[in-house]
């Protein structure tokens, strides 16, 4: 029986894969979040969090080709640093995504449902969950269609900005877009930069393809590097025509501005179809999270790093039920204790440290890096920077879930080291 995958992806595939898992439901969430702590410098904060999310991939990427397996960073930690820090990366992993469903189930209810945002992502996470449980998996098809109706809504949007109004010019004002009236803020552009680092999740996708892509040594990184490029002038120019027409004040204040754009744009009776957009990338984002965080989960669980229980699989469905239902169950507390900034600026903690640990990973195999592994050391530093620099209550609150979380694997550790 095979054990091995084919090597059947090229340069193109790999780049349709990491396009698919970046565009999504957090270009319609994280503007006014962003927004909020960076002002009208919400766009050079941008190009930081892109810089950092290079880093990040060409870490996973040099990682990926020597471990071509599932797990991602937690196997990286595991294999380059230690059994500890393979542990940090996976509970990171699995609280930051799980903070990152909260946001998306909430993203459905701003967009879908104004008023009783709420009652809508309570409604979104019992659907998903109630999915998974009957083994519904994600087809390529599906999430290639969520991707073009997305970008079909955006390139609408972003037309419309640009083109010109009957006797009026341009639909919007390009002095708000950078700066505005007020002079940057280091912190608050660092902390919009974090934010913002919510809206690039999905493109470490790329890198977990080392044994499916033909010569991945030259395939992964070029992958990255285009598919960041692409995502990165999509986001950019859907920055200027947000903040062009709204003004950063405007930004700030709305749960979401894309479709408050389109209302400014089209008129209400057509913003619905940016509101629609928003709420199907949101509910994909969501179903294919908790499919991976339970899965992680369920991994870990095998390990004995989580409740071995969560590593049931069930008989019928061929899927982890137990860790669905807990995933499930944690995300709906989150909802209903936190706002969406809340919710995006944990999910922005979790995964930073996670990155963090693969390029501390990265940083051990010198030989795949040219002057000196800057890389991995800039990768680093700059995780560990806007993870500080993220609102107090994420950095508090992700922390001390963290340390809970990795205190509790240490105590377990040591009870099995001291069994006889």
């Amino acid at each position: 029986m095979p054990t091995a995958l084919r090597r059947t992806l090229g340069l193109s595939d790999a780049v349709t894969i990491g396009l698919g898992s970046m565009i999504g439901a957090g270009v319609f969430a994280v503007w006014g979040p962003a927004t909020a702590a960076a002002g009208g410098w919400v766009l050079p904060a941008l190009a930081v969090a892109a810089v950092v999310a290079v880093c990040n991939a060409l870490s996973s990427s040099a990682l990926a080709v020597r471990y071509p397996s599932a797990g991602g960073t937690y196997v990286y930690g595991r294999e380059r640093l230690g059994e500890v820090w393979g542990f940090l990366a996976g509970w990171c992993f699995v609280v930051g995504k799980t903070a990152s469903c909260a946001a998306m189930a909430m993203t459905v209810g701003a967009y879908l449902v104004p008023g009783a945002e709420r009652v809508a992502a309570v409604t979104a996470i019992l659907l998903v969950t109630g999915l998974n449980l009957l083994g519904v998996r994600r087809s390529v098809g599906a999430s290639r269609a969520i991707v073009a109706v997305v970008l079909c809504a955006l390139t609408g949007v972003l037309v419309a900005a640009l083109w010109p109004r009957a006797g009026s010019g341009m639909a919007l004002e390009l002095g708000r877009v950078v700066g505005g009236d007020g002079a940057p803020d280091a912190h608050g552009v660092l902390q919009g930069a974090g934010l913002l680092f919510f809206a690039f999740a999905g493109y470490a996708r790329i890198a977990t393809l080392g044994e499916e892509v033909r010569d991945p040594v030259r395939v992964i990184p070029r992958a990255v590097v285009v598919a960041l490029a692409v995502v990165l002038v999509l986001y950019l120019t859907v920055g200027v025509a947000v903040l062009g027409v709204l003004g950063p004040d405007a930004v700030a204040g709305s749960a979401a501005p894309v479709a408050d754009t389109a209302a400014v744009l089209w008129g209400a009776d057509l913003a619905w179809v940016v509101r629609a957009a928003a709420g199907l990338a949101a509910l994909g984002a969501l179903l294919n999270l908790v499919l991976g965080i339970s899965r992680t989960a369920m991994a870990m669980a095998r390990d004995g790093n989580l409740p071995r229980r969560l590593a049931t699989v069930s008989r019928t469905a061929a899927v982890p039920r137990t860790a669905e239902v807990a995933v499930g169950a944690v995300v709906l507390l989150v909802v209903l204790v936190a706002d969406l900034r809340g919710a995006i600026g944990f999910s922005s903690f979790g995964v930073l440290l996670y990155y963090a640990v693969a390029n501390a990973a990265a940083f051990t195999v010198r030989d795949q890096w040219r002057g000196g592994a800057v890389v991995p050391v800039l990768g680093l530093l700059a995780c560990l920077t806007l993870a500080a620099a993220l609102p107090s209550s994420s950095v508090i609150g992700g922390g001390t879930v963290v340390l809970l979380g990795l205190a509790v694997h240490l105590l377990r550790r040591h009870q099995r080291g001291a069994a006889p």
